[in-house]
């Protein structure tokens, strides 16, 4: 996995979009991030580990390439504004769901 900056992070989850586009899935995946590299211990004395802000650990693959970045309180607004805007241009791809009325359905059950 390829630790990367915000903008080189956004610039090549559009590439993962454009690739994906017309085949394939797009799997983003957010988390709350503390900073550790190691795991907690089980048993015995654990570290006291203060994180000193919160940050949000953010993950994209298409099943070959995985991505990820780290976003700090500071960056979130810009952030997600790049994120937001970048999702409503890439999203369209998405199925319409078929809706079936609810007429049809109420006759069928009579």
């Amino acid at each position: 996995m390829v630790l990367l900056e915000n903008d080189s992070f956004l610039t090549e989850l559009t590439r993962l979009f454009q690739k994906c586009r017309t085949t394939g899935s797009v799997y983003i995946t957010l988390k709350k991030y503390d900073g550790r590299t190691k795991p907690v211990p089980r048993k015995g004395n654990p570290e006291t580990f203060e994180p000193v802000d919160n940050k949000c650990l953010i993950r994209a693959t298409d099943g070959k390439k995985k991505i990820s970045t780290v976003v700090s309180t500071k960056e979130v607004i810009k952030f997600q504004m790049a994120y937001s805007n970048l999702l409503r241009a890439h999203i369209d791809g998405l199925k319409k769901k078929d809706k079936k009325s609810k007429s049809k359905k109420t006759k069928a059950t009579q």
